[in-house]
């Protein structure tokens, strides 16, 4: 009986140790890191992730032996406006095929196979790693049946301009999101032409005067 209780607690505090590992959040380690995890589903026989930066090719990731390819002049990108871009030239039965947008990019990754692709599938759906915010916008804990990221999406591009973060569940084996918790938001920016800027308001309120005050004129010299 004793013996019995022993291996019963032994048995709790692994389990209990088991998920509090799991549950250790993982910053992601960078858009560059991020694209590099990818791990094709479909039949390539090669592929390059090349990183265009004012006109300049610089070569991520290759796959599969040399890809003679042609230099692209758009592609995708996970973080929105950016002045850079990527793209993936790919070999496939012979064939030279090229990735140069988002959905294009979720269809090459196919299945999830990491946590890093899922990020790069959610993209599609207007989510991001936001590497200056990694804490509330860029990481992630698994455990065996789910990926869970904490991801940013821009939502608002008028005023004011406006980042929310949220935990997105994704299943490790059908891919599926079965949950997203909105967490708020965590950057909201006005700048001076938004009617909406609580400082102007302030100022406005704070110049006009009072009902019962009347206005005060200029004294003649």
């Amino acid at each position: 009986m004793m013996k019995t209780a022993i291996r019963s607690i032994a048995l709790i505090f692994l389990l209990l140790g088991f998920l509090g590992y799991s549950q250790n959040k993982k910053n992601f380690s960078g858009i560059p890191n991020i694209l590099q995890q990818i791990i094709p589903n479909d039949r390539i026989d090669s592929w390059v992730l090349v990183y265009n930066s004012y006109g300049k090719n610089q070569e991520i990731r290759t796959s599969g032996g040399k890809t003679d390819y042609t230099p692209q002049f758009s592609g995708f990108n996970l973080f929105p406006e950016e002045d850079s871009f990527y793209y993936i030239a790919y070999s496939a039965g012979g064939k030279m095929n090229y990735i140069a947008d988002l959905e294009g990019l979720k269809k090459f990754a196919g299945k999830i196979d990491n946590a890093e692709e899922a990020a790069i599938v959610l993209t599609a759906d207007g989510y991001m790693v936001d590497e200056e915010f990694k804490d509330v916008a860029g990481n992630y804990y698994e455990d065996a049946a789910h990926y869970y990221l904490d991801l940013g999406k821009l939502t608002s591009k008028e005023c004011p301009y406006q980042k929310t973060h949220y935990t997105v569940t994704v299943n490790k084996s059908t891919g599926a999101v079965s949950n997203v918790k909105d967490n708020g938001t965590y950057i909201e920016l006005y700048n001076k032409k938004c009617a909406n800027n609580p400082r102007l308001l302030k100022i406005e309120k704070k110049e006009e005067p009072k009902k019962d005050e009347p206005r005060k004129t200029p004294k003649r010299k």
